[in-house]
């Protein structure tokens, strides 16, 4: 029964998390990938989130209004720490500020869709684990799979398999930083190294 509630409980914030799509979709067709105003946007954003997790850990009264809130989505690393929506946020100014706008929404875009599509597959239908982590073969294959055929749609074919390979990888690695660190810009870096010779 708690191993379903965990299920569940992460199922759900890989639902809310794949809205962060939002981001790279706003930035692309709403904001024509004008990168000067889309840092004026999401700059100020970052500040701000920064602001909500200082008081978060800092102030009794604004941590409890905060968990009455968005406990559920929070997982035991973010109680003490800075929570994902403000790695993500930090991943989003830098992708924008030094990556190719194609390749910074494509990046963006892999965290929303391979993050999630691994943990919504991996966990109810993961059988085959990686030794030592809780990560299944099924759910890096989802991973795969899914911003892969996504990012056939908007970049080069190959750049699309060094996006997609590269953000299962990351998803998968023991690397000690935030998915929406760590997903985003190794995806979007290795996609702009590789764009060199494509």
């Amino acid at each position: 029964m708690q191993m379903e509630s965990k299920h569940l409980t992460e199922i759900y914030r890989k639902s809310f998390h794949i809205s962060s799509l939002l981001i790279p979709i706003g930035y692309r067709y709403l904001l024509l990938e004008n990168r000067k105003l889309t840092l004026l946007i999401v700059i100020p954003l970052t500040i701000l989130s920064f602001i909500i997790d200082y008081f978060r850990l800092e102030n009794i009264s604004f941590k409890k209004f905060f968990y009455r809130f968005f406990g559920l989505m929070l997982r035991k690393h973010e109680i003490r720490n800075f929570t994902g929506a403000t790695y993500l946020m930090v991943s989003v100014v830098i992708c924008i500020a030094f990556l190719p706008p194609q390749i910074a929404f494509v990046a963006l875009a892999c965290l929303a869709i391979g993050d999630s599509s691994a943990a919504i597959i991996g966990m109810p239908f993961g059988k085959r684990k990686f030794k030592g982590t809780s990560k299944s073969l099924e759910g890096s294959l989802a991973c795969f799979v899914s911003t892969y055929i996504f990012a056939l749609f908007f970049i080069h074919p190959v750049l699309a398999f060094v996006g997609a390979i590269s953000t299962t990888i990351a998803e998968l690695s023991h690397i000690q930083l935030d998915d929406n660190i760590k997903i985003p810009l190794v995806a979007g870096f290795s996609m702009l190294l590789v764009n060199i010779f494509v």
